[in-house]
Formats: structure tokens, C-alpha cells, sequence
């Protein structure tokens, strides 16, 4: 069985450092021009390079997103983004536009392309069109393909495959939605997506509300292709990709060390694993997760219980996250915290490489020394004694 590359999101440098750290096998991001994130934090080129020279320390690569659909203005300094990517040490460009893809070929060749979901890739023939014509090296399959559609393209592509597993889905066909245009003038396909299907609506018929029901979303539920995993890799996709630049470094962390624990443990076990370790990895990914799942089109054309339409689809936030271990004092690690805990609270301790580890709080104090019995305040500096050995950059979450 092949091994899949695991791609994880990155949206500033700290966040690209942890998912590495946790398993992944590259990190794609976006710089300050020319991608479809334009709120998340994003890179600088002297950020790019850092991450770069990270990835190569730690066996990892870096992909870049170039990924909008380009206006004529928005082709000026491409050229230029494009060869100083390249001398960066960044391994791919993800683009969706033919233009771009050509332009990468010309000016930075020692570059890979990666055709992006947003060109809606469901059959082999278009991968195989753009890998002939413009010379791409992987095509990112649109969300919309199902199980028996991964394995036919992967089957007769002349190129690599590469699929979603985990994270957002567009409520429209691989993002291409003008909601975000038509509301709020914020061009989602140029990096300014306001997540319309996501706001909370009424229906109404000309000026006359009808029904009295609720008020709903219509936004999808995020992806969660934990069960489908053995069945992609068996496919022979080549690279596993989760969404979510703009998402939390614990969350990253979280998702990715799920995932990496599931695809290791997968290809020990040499297939599909049993229901009682498959369900111990669904809760060890959804330990970091805030939205309702659900497997996209893997399974089939999937109905409306895919969708999130309650005023309370957002799910509420996630609040397992303790803190970060900071630094050490009195030979204890100090965690800079994040959300409320108290003595006799049973902990888990993430570690990059590890196996999760468990212990219960019995004493605290804070940064005058104190004994505390409660931490209520985010961003405070908590001593807690812990009974084996943790590091600098360890994160401790809540076991519910």
C-alpha cells in the first residue's frame, strides 16, 4: 500500500512549524498576493523562506497557493512572485488558472504544479489535458468526486492525485460561488470569500416573511474522510490534503497528529483496521474539531443531512484547549493558557512525535507563586507540576 503524503494548512509561521512538528509531510500556505486566503494571517517571502529552510531540517516541503483566478491587473510582479518563490526553496505551486500554470513552467520550472480544486477536476481526461498541455504534475480533485470516481481517475491519470480529507467544504461546486460578490462585493475567487452561506437567514416572499421557523444557514458541514482513509490509500492517491489556513495552531496540531496516527497506523496494520481503532481515531480527530461532519460525496451524492441549517450550525467553540507549554519554572512546565481549568481536572498532553500522554492536575500556581484551585483568565502564565517529562511547545487539552 502507498504511503500518502500528508498536507497540512499553514496561515502564519508558528502554525507551519506545529504541523510539521505533529506529522505533516508538507505544509501548503499562501503569501501576501495571489491567493484565495486573503484573511488569513499569510507569509511574507521572508516568511516563506524561513518555512522553507524548517521543512528541509525536518525531511518536509513547502507548497505555496497561487491559486486565484487572475484579472488582467493581476498579473503584474506574477512573474517576479513566482522566481523568488522558486528561490526560496518552495517545492509546488497550486494554481487555478492555465495562465498561471504556463507562467510557472517559464519563469521558475524548477517548481511542480498542482492543478487546485478550484478548477473542479472530476474526470482523468481533463488531469491528463493539463498535465500534456501545461505540463502539471498533480491534479488536486475537486470535493465533489465520489470514492468511485477517486479510484477511476487515480486509476488512468497520467499524473499524480491528491484529495481532500478533512475540513471545510463549499456549499457550491469546489468554490465557485458569487455569494460572497453579490453581498458584500468581496470577490471570493480573488481572496475575499465573506463566507456568505454561512450567515444566519430568513425566507421571505417579497416584503412577507414566510413560516416562523428559525432562522437557518445553508453552509456545509466540514469534511471528515476518517473512514474513508484505507479506501484512498488503496485507491493509490498520492497526497491527503486537510483545509484550513485560517484555522487555530491547535487545531492543526490536533487534526494533523489525528491523521497521522490513523494513516501510520493503517499502513502498519497493512489495510483497513477494526471498528473499535477506527473509532478511536474518529474521536482522537474530532478532539480539535468545532463543526459538525460529515463525508462529503465519498460515500455518494450526499442529501441535506450534509448541510448545516440551524441557527446554531456553527457549532460551539471548542473549548478542550488548556494552553501551550511557554517555559519552566521550579522545574515545572508554565502553560500559557487559553481557556478555563481547575485542580482535579484530568489533562492530555499532545507531544510532536509522541503518543498522547494523561495526567490530573493537583496543584497550580500563578505567575506570583500562588496556589490557585481555578485558572479563569486566558493569556495567564500557569505553573503545573506534571508527572513525566514534557517540552517547550507541548499542548495540553482537556479530557472530556
Amino acid at each position: 500500500m502507498r504511503r500518502p503524503e500528508l498536507l497540512a494548512p499553514a496561515g502564519d509561521l508558528e502554525r507551519c512549524r506545529t504541523a510539521i512538528l505533529y506529522g505533516a509531510d508538507t505544509v501548503y500556505l499562501g503569501g501576501k498576493q495571489f491567493s484565495l486566503r486573503s484573511r488569513a494571517s499569510n507569509f511574507t517571502m521572508d516568511d516563506i523562506r524561513e518555512a522553507c529552510s524548517f521543512a528541509s531540517e525536518h525531511g518536509a516541503h513547502i507548497h505555496v497557493t497561487v491559486n486565484m483566478i487572475p484579472h488582467n491587473e493581476d498579473f503584474e510582479g506574477l512573474a517576479d512572485y513566482l522566481v523568488q518563490l522558486q528561490d526560496a526553496g518552495v517545492s509546488t505551486v497550486i494554481a487555478a488558472s492555465p495562465a498561471v500554470m504556463a507562467m510557472v513552467r517559464e519563469y521558475a520550472p524548477a517548481m511542480e504544479v498542482h492543478c487546485s480544486t478550484q478548477m473542479s477536476i472530476t474526470n482523468a481526461a481533463a488531469a491528463d489535458y493539463l498535465a500534456k498541455t501545461l505540463g502539471i504534475n498533480r491534479v488536486v480533485l475537486a470535493r465533489e468526486c465520489t470514492m468511485e470516481d477517486v479510484r477511476r481517475i487515480t486509476a488512468s491519470c497520467s499524473v499524480d492525485t491528491e484529495a481532500f480529507i478533512h475540513g471545510g467544504m463549499c456549499v457550491n461546486y469546489s468554490g465557485r460561488c458569487t455569494l460572497s460578490n453579490r453581498m458584500t462585493l468581496r470577490d471570493a475567487n480573488r481572496g475575499g470569500c465573506a463566507q456568505s452561506c454561512r450567515w444566519r437567514y430568513r425566507v421571505f416572499e417579497g416584503d412577507r416573511e414566510t413560516g416562523e421557523g428559525p432562522w437557518f444557514t445553508m453552509g456545509s458541514r466540514d469534511l471528515c474522510a476518517a473512514r474513508e482513509i484505507a479506501d484512498l490509500m488503496e485507491a493509490g492517491v498520492a497526497s491527503f490534503k486537510i483545509e484550513g489556513r485560517m484555522k487555530t495552531e491547535y487545531y492543526v496540531a490536533s487534526i494533523v497528529s489525528g491523521y497521522r496516527h490513523l494513516i501510520d497506523d493503517i499502513l502498519e496494520n497493512g489495510g483497513a483496521l477494526s471498528e473499535e481503532k477506527l473509532l478511536a481515531h474518529e474521536a482522537e480527530i474530532m478532539k480539535g474539531e468545532n463543526r459538525e461532519v460529515c463525508p462529503g460525496f465519498y460515500s455518494g451524492i450526499p442529501g441535506s443531512e450534509s448541510l448545516i441549517e440551524h441557527p446554531d450550525g456553527e457549532a460551539s467553540l471548542n473549548h478542550r484547549f488548556l494552553g501551550k507549554v511557554e517555559t519552566f519554572r521550579n522545574g515545572h512546565p508554565v502553560l500559557l493558557t487559553r481557556n478555563p481549568f481547575s485542580v482535579g481536572d484530568r489533562v492530555e498532553v499532545m507531544s510532536p512525535g509522541k503518543r498522547n500522554r494523561f495526567f490530573t492536575i493537583e496543584e497550580m500556581r500563578d505567575e506570583e507563586g500562588r496556589y490557585l484551585e481555578r485558572s479563569r483568565t486566558p493569556m495567564r502564565l500557569i505553573e503545573i507540576p506534571v508527572p513525566f517529562e514534557v517540552n517547550a511547545g507541548d499542548m495540553m487539552r482537556r479530557d472530556l
